[in-house]
């Protein structure tokens, strides 16, 4: 479950388990919220507690059958490409993209691989946290 702000709006997302191949596919179910505090406030109550926190700046492209996005996070540029198994393909293909670059992982796998490997205490992938470290 993701409590996201994405802009001005607040985002509630439920993601399904899925099945990881060369691709990734799972069921996702959004819904706007009118008050995202208070809607945290709410799970916090329930006894969800947040596990990762992370940020990102998205642009987005679509043909009207997938979604192509570049993501700037603290850990750098990463891109995605969602839609059908086939779309994925011929899009990666298009932007010379090589299977063998292909990833599922999540941006949480990233951030503890990441931590891992340099050792760091940082408990978020914020711009303000990882940029103290890299400083």
């Amino acid at each position: 479950m993701r409590l996201r702000k994405y802009g001005n709006k607040w985002i509630l997302t439920h993601k399904a388990k899925g099945s990881v191949g060369r691709h990734k596919s799972r069921v996702e179910t959004e819904t706007e919220v009118g008050d995202g505090k208070a809607l945290d406030h709410i799970l916090t109550a329930l006894g969800f507690r947040p596990t990762f926190v992370y940020e990102k700046f998205r642009s987005e492209w679509t043909d009207g059958k997938g979604l192509v996005v570049l993501d700037q996070t603290p850990l750098g540029y990463i891109g995605e490409i969602e839609g059908p198994a086939q779309w994925i393909d011929a899009t990666a293909r298009n932007l010379a993209v090589d299977r063998s670059a292909y990833m599922t992982s999540t941006y949480a796998d990233l951030f503890f691989d990441w931590k891992r490997k340099t050792k760091t205490p940082v408990q978020e992938m914020t711009f303000a946290a990882i940029g103290k470290v890299l400083q």
